[in-house]
């Protein structure tokens, strides 16, 4: 197969080397508008996959034209880059017939591509928005914890958190995906299953205790996004269904306190003669105080609540000093390049929109995570072991 990665940031090198190490894979290319960074990436891969199977493209994600002239010569294709890219980035697959998954990130994008699945099976394409960790890894989970329960359950609970290992004051936190991608997250509104109906709440809200052994206490709260197609698919079989992002404590009043001044909002203020939206600046500092490159962790989990016990998948994933690759990267990045293959191989057989929590073989995915060093465990415990506390 010949896949195409768009964008050669930290997500979009993470899979094309995943790729590139693969058997089945027999080229792929990596394209982006940014000349030396794709260059840099495509020197570091080769000499980390041990091959030349990787050649740089460059290409400008907003060119519909190029983009599907470059993926007619592609099985399959991954959008690595801001989620605001991706609904033309759909168009331009379906039209070039080419398989599509992307990094997703924000809810009213992905439904502008799965109101495109219809025009995408007819022309034989597999739509896949949304892959990645969570979304992504943990649709996929859930889905599984879903028919192992018999397909009805109270609660379907995800807890997801990329952390520095080494927490450092005021925020506690270090960039380890996209600003914008965490910005949106921070600011869209949270949809939820509650008594078995479809609604959404503020983000930043409803903290709670999360408690893991081994680990510091961290706090839990609702952001954008992580559900994706989960309430959808499980409306009137699942009372509850939810994601929360995972911090430690102290990172969330900060974050609450910037929502609450406005320095979130995309609406452009007049300062003097100056005009700039509070999130571009809020952005650019973000960027500048909280990028790093120290070693981090991934913590999830997925819980499914049914009959006084829990069942759930667990991850626990750190920096690869080898590859040097982040948790984050390797959570990330190779769910999507796993889930793009399968799309390809034939192995996901749904044509259209591929809803990830349906039609993505679980058993087999957890096998591909298992040999690219990712563990997933499964356990299951009563109810009242794991109650909520309020943070």
């Amino acid at each position: 197969m010949k896949l195409l990665v768009i964008g050669s940031g930290m997500m979009g090198s993470a899979a094309a080397y995943d790729m590139a190490v693969q058997e089945q894979v027999e080229a792929v290319t990596l394209a982006d508008s940014d000349k030396k960074r794709l260059a840099d990436a495509v020197k570091r891969i080769n000499k980390l996959a041990g091959g030349r199977k990787v050649r740089g493209v460059v290409l400008d994600a907003a060119k519909e034209a190029a983009v599907k002239k470059l993926m007619k010569q592609h099985d399959g294709a991954l959008s690595c880059v801001p989620y605001f890219f991706n609904e033309k980035l759909c168009r331009a697959a379906i039209a070039a017939g080419c398989h599509f998954a992307d990094l997703g990130g924000n809810n009213t994008v992905v439904k502008k591509e799965f109101a495109l699945a219809k025009k995408a099976a007819k022309k034989g394409v597999k739509i896949a928005p949304d892959c990645g960790l969570s979304p992504g890894m943990a649709s996929i989970l859930a889905g599984e914890l879903m028919r192992r329960v018999g397909g009805q359950a109270d609660a379907l609970k995800i807890y997801v958190g990329g952390l520095p290992q080494w927490p450092k004051p005021p925020f506690n936190y270090q960039l380890v995906f996209s600003v914008e991608g965490l910005i949106n997250e921070y600011v869209e509104p949270a949809k939820v299953l509650r008594n078995g109906k479809i609604t959404t709440i503020t983000p930043l809200s409803e903290a709670e205790i999360f408690d893991v052994e081994g680990f510091p206490k961290l706090q839990a709260f609702h952001t954008s996004g992580g559900t994706s197609t989960l309430p959808e698919t499980y409306q009137g079989k699942v009372g509850e269904c939810f994601e929360k992002t995972l911090r430690y404590p102290g990172h969330l009043a900060m974050i609450r306190g910037l929502y609450d001044l406005g320095l979130f909002s995309s609406e452009k203020r007049k300062i003097g003669k100056v005009e700039i939206a509070p999130r571009a600046l809020t952005s650019a500092l973000l960027c500048e105080k909280l990028a790093g490159d120290d070693p981090d962790l991934v913590i999830l989990r997925v819980e499914a609540h049914a009959g006084g016990q829990v069942s759930a998948f667990t991850v626990f994933d750190d920096y690869d000093a080898k590859t040097k690759m982040t948790a984050m990267m390797r959570t990330t990045a190779w769910p999507a390049s796993v889930v793009l293959q399968m799309m390809v191989s034939g192995e996901i057989t749904k044509r259209g929109g591929v809803r990830q929590e349906l039609d993505v073989p679980a058993d087999h995915f957890v096998d591909e995570m298992r040999k690219r060093g990712v563990e997933i465990k499964f356990s299951t415990e009563t109810a009242a072991q794991k109650a909520p506390t309020t943070a």
